[in-house]
C-alpha cells in the first residue's frame, strides 16, 4: 500500500477516554498477559535493572494492577544507577493525584514522569556524588504502554506484522542537534576530546565533564544543562499484543531496533532476552555492560506470542509514529495506518513549562499549593508559579502555571541557564 493510499483511510483522532471506554466495555477485549525476560553481561557493572509486574494504582486491589520495567546505565559509578533503581518510581507515583479513575491515572502519568525524573535527580544531587545514570522506564496497564527516558537506554516495540518502532529518543549529542542546540543555549559547551597536537577525537561531548549525553539523572558535575527530563511517549496496542526489548547501550551499539526485534521472533521472552544480549556479543564483543529485558503483551486468549514475519518497512514505522508532540490537554490520539499501534501522548520538550501543565493544585484541607515536582505543601510565599517572573510584579503572572517551591523553582532555573551553575550538597 502506498503511502497515499494509507493516509486516505486514516481515520480520525479518537480521545483516549473513547478508547479506554470502549476496552472497559467490550467483554471480547480482556487484559493481556505480561511475560518477560531478562539477561545481561557485565564488563564494569554499573547496569541496574528494575522488574516489577504487579503494582497498583489502588493499594490492594488487583484489578487496578500495571506493570514497571526500567534499565539504569550507570556511569562514572553506580551511585545514581542505584539510587534512580531505589526511589524513582515512588516518586513518580507520589505525582499522580490520589482516587484517580484509570482513565484519569494514565492522562496523569505522563507529567507524573517528568516530575518523578526531576525530584529523583533532585534528591541525588544533594548527596553530593557526581555519578550519574541514564534511564529507560516503561509502564504497562492493560493495552496502555507508556515509556520514559532519559540517555541512550533505548525500548523498542515488535508488533504483529514484524513493523518495529523506537517508543524512546536518544540523547546523545552526536546524533541529537535538537539537545545539542540546548546545551549550548544553558551555557554548555560541546566539542570533542583534544588529543596533544590538537586533534579531536571520539563523539562529542559537553564540557565540563566530557559526558556525551545530554539528559540523564545525576552527574552534577556536569552542570545542570544535563538534565533529568525525560521524553515520553504512550501507545495503545491492539488486542493482537506486542514484544517491548527494554535494553542499554551495549545492546544498541551492536545492534540496530530492527536487528534486536528479529533476532529474537517466535521466542519465549526468556530466552529471547538471551538470545539478544548473545547476538550483540557476537556482533561486537563485550565493550560495555549488556542488559536487556523482554517484554511480551499477549492477549489470554494466545497464551503463546506466534512467530511474527518479516516485512519490509520502507518507512512504515515513520507512518506508525510521527514526530509531532501532543498537547496532554488535547486528550487526543492517532490511529495507527497500519493498524497495530495508536498514539495517545508524545513529548521531549526539556523545559519544564511545556511539561508540568497549567493547573495550580491548592490542598484545601490546608490552603496550601502544592509544589508539582517535590509534591511537598508550601505557603504561597515560599515559591512561585512556574510562568511568572523572578518576583511578582503587575506585568508577571505569578498564578499560572503549576506551583514550585523555592528549592525546585531552582532546579528549573538552573537546568535552562538563569542562574549561575553551583550546585549545593547537604551534609
Amino acid at each position: 500500500m502506498s503511502q497515499t493510499e494509507v493516509s486516505t483511510v486514516t481515520p480520525p483522532l479518537v480521545p483516549l477516554g473513547t478508547l479506554i471506554g470502549r476496552e472497559l466495555r467490550s467483554e471480547n477485549v480482556e487484559k493481556p498477559i505480561i511475560r518477560y525476560g531478562q539477561a545481561a553481561l557485565a564488563k564494569k557493572g554499573e547496569d541496574y535493572f528494575l522488574i516489577n509486574p504487579d503494582c497498583h494504582r489502588t493499594p490492594g486491589n488487583p484489578s487496578t494492577s500495571f506493570s514497571v520495567f526500567a534499565i539504569f546505565d550507570g556511569h562514572n559509578g553506580i551511585s545514581a544507577a542505584v539510587f534512580a533503581k531505589e526511589h524513582l518510581l515512588n516518586n513518580i507515583l507520589s505525582a499522580v493525584p490520589e482516587s484517580s479513575s484509570r482513565e484519569e491515572w494514565l492522562l496523569a502519568l505522563p507529567r507524573a514522569l517528568v516530575a518523578g525524573f526531576v525530584k529523583t535527580d533532585i534528591e541525588f544531587q544533594q548527596k553530593g556524588e557526581s555519578s550519574g545514570t541514564t534511564v529507560t522506564l516503561v509502564v504497562i496497564d492493560g493495552w496502555t504502554v507508556t515509556a520514559a527516558c532519559v540517555g541512550d537506554s533505548r525500548c523498542v516495540l515488535d508488533t504483529q506484522g514484524g513493523v518495529v518502532s523506537d517508543l524512546t529518543v536518544d540523547h546523545r549529542l552526536e546524533e541529537n542537534e535538537e539537545e545539542r542546540a540546548r546545551v549550548t543555549a544553558s551555557g554548555g559547551e560541546v566539542g570533542r576530546l583534544n588529543v596533544f597536537g590538537g586533534n579531536e577525537v571520539g563523539p562529542l561531548r559537553c564540557w565540563p565533564g566530557g559526558l556525551c549525553l545530554s539528559r540523564s539523572i545525576g552527574d552534577t558535575d556536569v552542570g545542570e544543562f544535563i538534565v533529568p527530563v525525560p521524553h515520553v511517549k504512550q501507545v495503545k496496542l491492539s488486542d493482537a499484543g506486542g514484544r517491548l526489548i527494554i535494553a542499554s547501550d551495549g545492546i544498541w551499539d551492536a545492534l540496530s531496533s530492527e536487528a534486536a526485534a528479529k533476532a529474537c521472533r517466535g521466542l519465549p521472552a526468556d530466552l529471547a532476552a538471551k538470545l539478544v544480549v548473545k547476538e550483540a556479543l557476537r556482533s561486537r564483543g563485550l565493550k560495555d555492560d549488556t542488559t536487556c529485558v523482554v517484554v511480551d503483551i499477549i492477549p489470554s486468549v494466545h497464551p503463546v506470542l506466534p512467530p511474527m514475519t518479516q516485512k519490509k518497512h520502507h518507512g512504515l514505522s515513520g507512518l506508525l509514529f510521527g514526530k509531532k508532540s501532543h498537547n496532554l490537554a488535547s486528550k487526543s490520539s492517532k490511529l495507527s495506518a497500519v493498524g497495530a499501534v495508536e498514539e495517545l501522548f508524545e513529548e521531549g520538550s526539556a523545559m519544564l513549562a511545556e511539561r508540568l501543565g497549567k493547573d495550580f493544585p491548592m490542598n484545601p484541607d490546608s490552603g496550601l499549593f502544592r509544589c508539582a515536582i517535590c509534591q511537598v505543601d508550601h505557603p504561597a510565599n515560599e515559591g512561585l508559579s512556574l510562568n511568572s517572573g523572578t518576583f511578582f510584579s503587575p506585568s508577571s503572572k505569578p498564578w499560572e502555571g503549576p506551583f514550585l517551591c523555592a528549592n525546585c523553582r531552582r532546579k528549573k532555573d538552573a537546568m535552562e541557564g538563569k542562574r549561575p551553575i553551583k550546585p549545593t550538597f547537604s551534609i
